[in-house]
């Protein structure tokens, strides 16, 4: 046989065997679809009255006939199918109508991704959408985490009548947590930007360089470029980055994208939130239900914290934070009490036991789960201490006794310095033998004559003056055990100008005393020892991982080494004061 004729014959032969591969495999999925139990909708199209067009999936059981409550995912993360069906066919196993929708420009939506802008319209458009199909009885309810609980609260923007109750795990509130944290922009949103916006699905490959984005950082910081000039350090531009600096305000940018005061007012639905005190974004989700009850505080709304993180609050606890092993009470099977919820709400089903109060949280070091009737009375006693300039060895006196002088302690920051980073405030690991005593000041308590708990978010009032218009600060508070070791408990940073009304920004007068009070510090529940002492870190926050604040009064964004010149210079006032929430 020629040559030719061979090839044309193997040609053919190849074709015909990926026919019949393509056939037997086409056979198998639609006799696979035709044994399934689940009605599967995976290319479903819903239009928004602004004319975007979101993709959605949409399962339910073939042998129900009858309308059933709708359970919804809105989300940004569009997981490998199989992960995101196995979720929905557990909505369906559960007895409800599992979906999931996507937000605008994902999977098969044809429009721009811009994370966070559209959602509190388009989750009105997809409620409304479910709300109107055959299969739904006209009740919906949320769950999910991170993203997608965000997108929940959202949804109570504008609440749609069909919306009947919330499920959020750390949920994330834009503008306040991440990108920015008390008017200081953060860094991990700057690559999670190209993970989400990259492409119809997950950029992978970009979201797991961590070693492309840590020299950008780096680079960033080591070079003295200003903040906006990251992308260009990375050689990608950022558009979504760019967006986001340009609103170091919590302008209507910001407060559209979910409930904003007076929006709180009118959620009347049953609200059931997870969060953990390890979780970066703790203060995003605490907010919604701190807003909720000042503005609403009839509303039913309940909360389940404990010793997790961002990711193992979502899959109800992890046996390891970061180094420390939880108590084994600690851990939940949080699926089944999200679906004992919606039974409890959408079927009128028994509440979870778990739920004994509004407010359910585990005493680390205790072993054991506590209630209590809202957030703020998780504790029934503060401890008050003042950052006095008596010395203690190697720290300073954390006192219960105002001064009866007021005296400073006097630190320095050299901006333009970059071999030394100051505050070293995240709770990575949460136990360690040292802590760092390089920069700002220390401050060690008398040892505890009882044991007690720690229960809820610290306050502070810092009196300071600096000789220039701002300053970004950073608190961090732990417990030294009677072995020697730092307890992480919380920590606090923020911008000096934003601490009276994160909205707008009022620059300090150089040289003049300043009073700047916080409370959105990251809440806790740890039992302390009789014997421990609480110790609090102060310092001014300059490193590589957030905005960096020259205090020129200028767009911190747009601030350069150049804007160092002359250092910082900060005086710490002793009556500045530290309320720590306990329960005795």
């Amino acid at each position: 046989m020629p040559k030719t004729n061979q090839c044309i014959l193997v040609a053919c032969l190849l074709l015909l065997s990926a026919y019949l591969g393509y056939a037997q495999q086409t056979a198998s999925t639609k006799a696979e679809a035709f044994s399934s139990p689940y009605d599967i909708q995976d290319s479903v199209l819903i239009k928004t009255r602004d004319g975007a067009t979101l993709s959605a999936i949409v399962v339910r059981k073939k042998d129900v006939t009858q309308p059933l409550p709708a359970v919804l995912q809105f989300t940004i993360y569009v997981r490998d199918k199989g992960r995101d069906m196995k979720s929905l066919k557990e909505s369906a196993d559960n007895g409800y109508v599992g979906v999931i929708a996507y937000t605008r420009g994902k999977r098969f939506s044809p429009n721009e991704i811009y994370p966070y802008e559209h959602e509190a319209n388009d989750t009105y458009d997809v409620i409304d959408w479910i709300s109107k199909q055959p299969w739904c009885n006209g009740s919906v309810g949320m769950f999910g985490g991170s993203y997608n609980g965000f997108s929940q609260w959202a949804a109570c923007k504008k609440l749609h009548p069909a919306l009947k109750t919330i499920v959020p795990y750390v949920a994330n509130r834009p503008g306040m947590g991440l990108p920015m944290e008390n008017n200081v922009f953060v860094n991990p949103n700057y690559e999670w930007s190209f993970y989400v916006g990259n492409n119809k699905y997950l950029d992978t490959l970009a979201g797991n360089d961590r070693k492309r984005f840590r020299t950008m950082m780096f680079d960033w910081w080591r070079s003295g470029a200003a903040y906006n000039k990251m992308d260009s350090i990375d050689g990608t531009p950022n558009k979504w980055f760019q967006r986001w600096i340009s609103h170091p305000d919590f302008d209507r940018y910001w407060q559209n994208m979910a409930p904003y005061e007076r929006d709180f007012a009118q959620i009347n639905i049953p609200v059931l939130a997870f969060d953990g005190y390890y979780n970066d974004s703790q203060n995003s989700s605490l907010y919604y239900l701190r807003e909720l009850q000042k503005y609403n505080p009839k509303n039913p709304a309940y909360l389940v914290i404990g010793p997790y993180g961002h990711f193992g609050t979502q899959i109800g606890g992890e046996r390891t934070v970061n180094g420390y092993k939880v108590d084994s009470v600690a851990l939940f099977d949080i699926r089944k009490i999200t679906y004992q919820w919606f039974d409890y709400i959408l079927k009128n089903g028994k509440k979870p036991e778990m739920l004994k109060d509004k407010i359910n949280y585990e005493v680390m070091g205790a072993n054991t789960w506590r209630s209590a009737p809202s957030l703020d009375k998780m504790h029934n006693d503060f401890l008050t201490f003042y950052l006095t300039d008596t010395k203690q060895n190697a720290f300073y006196s954390l006192s219960s006794k105002k001064p009866a002088k007021t005296a400073y302690l006097a630190q320095q920051v050299d901006f333009a310095d970059r071999e030394t980073s100051n505050n070293n405030y995240y709770p990575d690991p949460i136990s360690r033998p040292e802590i760092d005593t390089s920069n700002g000041f220390i401050y060690v308590s008398e040892a505890l004559t009882e044991p007690m708990v720690v229960n809820g978010s610290f306050l502070g009032q810092l009196k300071i003056s600096i000789n220039k218009k701002d300053v970004d600060l950073g608190v961090t508070l732990y417990e030294l055990t009677p072995s020697g070791e730092y307890f992480h408990l919380s920590y606090y940073i923020g911008r000096a100008s934003y601490a009276k009304d994160m909205t707008k920004r009022n620059l300090l007068k150089p040289g003049e005393l300043t009073t700047i009070d916080f409370s959105n510090t990251h809440l806790i529940s740890k039992q302390l020892s009789k014997g421990s002492r609480l110790v609090v870190a102060v310092n001014v926050n300059k490193n590589p991982f957030s905005q960096l604040n020259y205090g020129t009064g200028k767009d911190a964004s747009t601030e350069t080494i150049q804007d160092a010149k002359e250092p910082l210079r900060i005086r710490w006032y002793t009556d500045s004061s530290i309320r720590i929430p306990v329960w005795r």
